[in-house]
Order: C-alpha cells, then structure tokens, then sequence
C-alpha cells in the first residue's frame, strides 16, 4: 500500500531521451495490461538499444519488479535497479524518487519479516493451544472414567447414605460419609422460593427426608418418592387449615420429551418435584437404597 502511489504512476510517467519510442510504448502498454515478465523483457532489450536511457529503464524495471500486482514480485532486484542509479547516474532525473524507493522498499521488506515473523508465532501458538485443549480433553476423560469408577463401585455397595439437595444451587449431591461422589444440576417447582405448604403451590419442599419409594416404570421414566410431609410440614399445614400434598419425588423427563436432555434443568418446570436428565435417574436409581436420607436446603 504505501509502495502503491508511486508504483502506478511509475511506468511511462517519467520522460528521458531515447530513440527508439515506439518500444518504450510497447514496454509500458505490457505493464499496464499485467504483463509484466513481457514488460521487463522489452526493456531489457531496450538496456542496449538506449544506452542514453538507462536511467530511466532502470527505474521502469525497478517499479515493474517490486509492483503490488505482480505476483512475482522480486524486491532484490527492484532494489539493485533503484540503486545502480543512485550509484551510477548521480545526475539522472530518476535519482531523487530511486532514493525515496530504496528506502520505502527496505521499510515493506522489514514489515514483511515482522509480518511473517508474527503470523509464525500466532501459528505456534494456535499449535500450542490446541495441544493445551487435547490435554485437557484427555484429562477431562480421565476424570470421568475415575468418577464412574467411584459410582460403580459405590453401586456395588450401596454406600450412597445421603442425598442433599442444595434449591437455590439447583443441585443435588450423592454424598458417602459425608463426601460428595457426584453433582448433578436440577429443575425444581416453578415455584421454587420457600418450603412447600400446601397442595398445588408448585413449590418444592425443604427439611429432611428418606426415599420411601422406588419406581422403575414412571410416566417420568424413573423416580424415587420423598417422604414429603413430614411431621412438620404437616403441623404447619394444619396450622394453616390446608392439604400439605406430596407425590414429591426425584423423577426423570416426561415421557416423550427426553431429547431435551440437559436443558431440561435451565427452567424450574415440576410441581414440587426435583427433575434431572433421564440417563441421570438412572444412575441415581441405582446408587440409592429405600430409607436413604435426603436433605432438601433452601
């Protein structure tokens, strides 16, 4: 770009005597039309035709060779013509703008190193982080692996001893001995602040519980019942002079709708309930004993 000005004005733009001025219309029509390598030909037949014009063949070359356009582009050579006239024709009209093109050649040529230089260490480090993205895939396959080891071991013992249930995390924990062995998001009531207290009120209950039921055939694929209400939620639904409900449980996607998978937990959508993906039921299914206790928090 800053090459461009000159170098479009460059061929033909500059007068010199010469003889033979048919040729030099000849050797500046072919660079205008993009033929280049046919341009500098015809002025190097000019070179020893002209020997009064050199100055001004070197300088049509020297443009020709370092031209945006050209695609072969050799500013080695564009340099040596801009510098025989400097070094040879002290006198020449071309003088003066050889020197402004010597120098504006030196400062695209070491932009261009620096531009390469810099695409060269973009690369490596595009390289280099996508080594760091494989390693952390591996890892994070390994971390997986080792969890489902826990959880099948733990499911060969049965050592899963309390859930807890965290609603304004929207989470649920398998916890042994008072270690967490696996955290799974969930959807809750879509009514979620506060305990349940009543029938219908869409909320999901908080205090503590046992798993009192286990259904391998839900209409929410699978599900494990609460022992929602407890003696206080009952106490604080007579106080009330209402139903407490139930039917709270840890339940599936509806039936029909498990392609939602995941998203199923960016929206509170039960009735109480505490939702999870279908694959994650049955996981906990089969971690989870009838009497396990479960802890809902706030």
């Amino acid at each position: 770009m800053v090459l461009a000005p000159m170098m479009m004005a460059g061929c033909g733009g500059m007068q010199g005597g010469f003889r033979d001025r048919a040729a030099f219309a000849e050797a500046n029509d072919l660079f205008s039309q993009g033929k280049y390598q046919a341009s500098l030909n015809k002025y190097g037949q000019l070179m020893e035709k002209e020997p009064a014009a050199r100055d001004r063949i070197l300088f049509e070359m020297g443009i020709i060779y370092a031209h945006p356009k050209n695609e072969q582009k050799d500013y080695p050579k564009s340099l040596d013509c801009f510098q025989k006239i400097i070094r040879e024709y002290p006198g020449s009209d071309y003088r003066h703008n050889s020197e402004v093109m010597v120098f504006t050649i030196n400062n695209v040529v070491f932009k261009d190193r620096l531009i390469a230089e810099q695409h060269a260490r973009i690369e490596a480090l595009h390289h280099e982080a996508k080594r760091g993205e494989d390693e952390a895939a591996a890892l994070q396959r390994r971390i997986r692996l080792l969890e489902q080891n826990v959880l099948d071991f733990a499911a060969r013992k049965r050592s899963v001893d309390r859930i807890v249930i965290e609603k304004k995390e929207r989470r649920l924990m398998l916890l042994s001995k008072g270690e967490v062995l696996k955290t799974y998001r969930i959807a809750l009531g879509g009514n979620p602040d506060g305990p349940k207290e009543r029938r219908g009120d869409n909320k999901t209950p908080e205090g503590t519980y046992v798993i009192d039921g286990k259904n391998r055939n839900s209409q929410y694929h699978q599900s494990l019942h609460i022992s929602y209400p407890n003696e206080r939620d009952k106490k604080r639904a007579k106080e009330l002079g209402v139903s407490p409900g139930g039917d709270i449980m840890i339940h599936g996607i509806k039936a029909g709708f498990s392609w939602v998978g995941a998203l199923q937990a960016n929206n509170d959508w039960t009735k109480g309930c505490i939702a999870v993906t279908d694959e994650e039921i049955e996981e906990i299914f089969k971690l989870v004993s009838l009497d396990t206790v479960v802890e809902i928090r706030p």
